[in-house]
């Protein structure tokens, strides 16, 4: 699933080519994706200017002139692809495709059908039942260690699995609470509840880092994921310990041919990849 840095690439992708831009005609080739698609959807943007496009944890969010919000999550495989042919036809897992005023086409596409799509008022936003309940941005000004820690506080599960809680901070997956924990030094089997406010202060620049980082190398290509031009992300070059267990952590202190090196676990039915010697 893309995570924070792919949809926020999607984004500024989508607002190069989408901001100011009329839409003179929506598409629509299917009722539902993971949820039925909003009543009407194409005739209720037609026409539309998008105004801007933000990001509200995984959600793309398309504020039109009219104070209508669509909100958009990729799901598993999600794509956001921007082409300059009208003419093209739609592929096959081509859901939704927006037409602009300046011939562009901005497709929707979904093989596997996770993704939705929804509709809110500007003013309602923040109380629609998909963001009501979200965290802080992790690279916004509410995230900081001081919070972090309140929100740790008690908490008898493990580090990882309260990372990936969408309530305690938004838009954190897998791929990147990894790096994190790996950067802060901290290990992922830890209760939430053991950091100390230094620890907590190591996490909060550790994910903002691995999550700039990640933003500026296009976000991460595993298996679906690309930006709005088609193009991968290359921050998978980069990973420390993500997907390689058995290889050398990053400056490796630690004798891998003894202990293993990276190691793999499981937890919450999601891998998790740390180095057990550098990460306590």
């Amino acid at each position: 699933m893309p995570e924070l840095p792919e949809v926020e690439t999607i984004c500024r992708g989508l607002a190069l080519r989408m901001e100011g831009r009329r839409l003179i005609r929506v598409e629509q080739y299917r009722p539902d994706l993971r949820l039925p698609l909003p009543e009407g959807l194409p005739g209720r943007l037609t026409g539309r200017r998008v105004v801007t496009i933000g990001r509200r944890a995984k959600y793309i969010l398309v504020h039109l002139d009219d104070a209508t919000v669509l909100m958009i999550h990729l799901g598993m495989s999600g794509r956001m692809v921007i082409g300059d042919d009208p003419e093209t036809p739609p592929g096959r897992h081509d859901h939704v495709v927006f037409f602009t005023d300046d011939r562009g086409v901005i497709r929707f596409n979904d093989a596997r059908r996770f993704g939705l799509m929804a509709l809110s008022h500007r003013d309602a936003l923040d109380s629609h039942a998909l963001l009501a309940d979200l965290g802080p941005e992790p690279l916004g000004n509410d995230f900081n260690a001081l919070r972090l820690a309140a929100a740790l506080a008690g908490r008898q599960r493990s580090i990882k699995a309260v990372l990936l809680d969408q309530t305690i901070v938004a838009g954190l997956g897998n791929i990147y609470v990894s790096e994190a924990l790996f950067r802060s030094g901290i290990s992922p089997l830890r209760l939430a509840a053991s950091l100390d406010a230094a620890e907590a202060e190591r996490l909060v620049t550790a994910i903002r880092t691995v999550l700039t980082e990640a933003i500026a190398a296009g976000g991460s290509s595993l298996r679906d994921y690309v930006q709005s031009s088609g193009e991968a992300g290359y921050f998978q070059h980069q990973f420390a310990v993500y997907g390689r267990a058995g290889q050398p952590c990053p400056g490796c202190c630690c004798d891998s041919a003894g202990t293993g090196g990276i190691q793999r676990i499981v937890q919450n039915n999601r891998s998790t990849f740390f180095c057990p010697h550098r990460q306590r």
